[in-house]
């Protein structure tokens, strides 16, 4: 039977113990009445171990740490993913992590609603829980980095030293994005090399700031010839650069 994995709050700088605080240790204590003895999958510090349960309290479980544990790494992807709609921006934060992103940039593009705009900044913790919540369930050793929003000039100042970087634009017809990944798979870098990858907004990205990405030397790339949801182009465009990483 899989066991159960966290990832803890707090850890000692020798990984021996760790401990879940807040939500997580009353969710542990209370809804699951754990119990000292008992064993999980916990996460430290980006490490995965076998852990043992030292102490229960509502606000805090405390483990004992025992062998580490083999775990994967993130894909190496920064997503810039233009802010949209909140409840489906928030299933793509979801999905992007299950999917092993690891980093997610917000993005403040110019057709992003203005009420979005205005409360981006308020919801960035609700995003980090999401992903924090998603990296669990889908067993991952690590959390992606959730970034403040950004306007689109300090994203793309941010993405300035990533080797691969690839936009998904509508008006692009040509370049797959397959393609170009395969390109770069073909030069032995990409597997050793970070990638980002941007995704416009509902109404894609202006052509003032397509020509942004153009003049920071982004290559346009397509999913093919269907118009896409923002977050559906999200998960196709990460599943395709998985898989090609893989």
């Amino acid at each position: 039977m899989t066991r159960r994995r966290w990832i803890a709050d707090t850890w000692n700088d020798q990984r021996t113990t760790a401990a879940l605080t807040g939500a997580q240790a009353a969710h542990l204590a209370r809804v699951l009445r754990a119990q000292p003895g008992q064993v999980f999958d916990v996460v430290a510090n980006g490490f995965l171990h076998r852990a043992e349960v030292s102490s229960v309290h509502d606000n805090e479980v405390t483990f004992t740490l025992h062998e580490e544990r083999q775990s994967e790494t993130a894909l190496p992807l920064h997503l810039l993913l233009a802010i949209f709609k909140f409840d489906h921006f928030e299933w793509a934060v979801e999905k992007a992590t299950e999917l092993g992103v690891a980093h997610i940039t917000p993005v403040l593009a110019r057709r992003t609603e203005k009420h979005l705009s205005q409360a981006a900044a308020k919801r960035v913790e609700r995003w980090r829980r999401i992903a924090h919540e998603a990296a669990q369930q889908s067993r991952r050793t690590d959390v992606p980095l959730i970034a403040d929003p950004l306007p689109l000039a300090a994203a793309l100042t941010a993405t300035a030293d990533t080797p691969t970087r690839l936009l998904l634009a509508e008006v692009e017809q040509q370049h797959t994005l397959r393609a170009a990944l395969e390109t770069t798979a073909a030069d032995e870098t990409l597997n050793n090399a970070s990638i980002a990858l941007a995704i416009g907004p509902e109404g894609g990205w202006a052509p003032d700031e397509l020509q942004r990405f153009t003049d920071a030397t982004w290559q346009h790339v397509t999913l093919g010839p269907r118009i896409l949801r923002a977050e559906t182009a999200a998960i196709a465009a990460i599943g395709i650069t998985a898989a090609l990483l893989q």
